[in-house]
């Protein structure tokens, strides 16, 4: 029979959480870190949703990111200046644009990730192949515990 949290009770799980929360924590800085590439991690995201879920009107990436949409709007003025993203009109609402990642932008976009996934594989090199499986294991739950916690 599994272990469920109601049997290792809450103390240990308060306890995993916090000590999880600082390693995804510190994994992301490092991260950024390492990618470098000029723009704000709120940048990088808003440019990431829109290339995943593009086109997508301001108010849209806004939700997407769960920012407020005078942000959204600051944000998607500077990648557009940038020439990261480009907006056409929206054919649905006259009033409104579409915003979607140009070339440059898909471009940059591969060269953080890349430069990331980079960064990982060396570390996960160093790695005995149990460890690098319970990490795999990790992602797929982390994954699926994100999944499951959406609107």
């Amino acid at each position: 029979m599994a272990t469920t949290v109601e049997n290792i009770g809450d103390e240990r799980v308060a306890e995993a959480a916090a000590r999880l929360r600082l390693a995804i924590t510190r994994t992301a800085r490092r991260l950024r870190q390492e990618a470098g590439g000029g723009l704000s991690p709120t940048q990088t995201a808003a440019l990431a949703t829109i290339d995943r879920h593009g086109p997508l009107t301001p108010s849209e990436v806004a939700a997407h990111e769960r920012i407020q949409r005078p942000t959204a709007t600051r944000i998607v003025a500077r990648l557009e200046q940038d020439g990261l993203i480009e907006r056409t009109a929206d054919p649905a609402d006259r009033r409104s644009s579409l915003v979607a990642v140009t070339r440059s932008g898909r471009d940059l976009l591969a060269r953080l990730r890349g430069r990331k996934n980079a960064y990982l594989a060396r570390r996960l090199r160093k790695l005995g192949a149990d460890d690098v499986a319970v990490l795999e294991r990790a992602a797929d739950l982390l994954e699926q515990m994100l999944e499951s916690g959406r609107p």
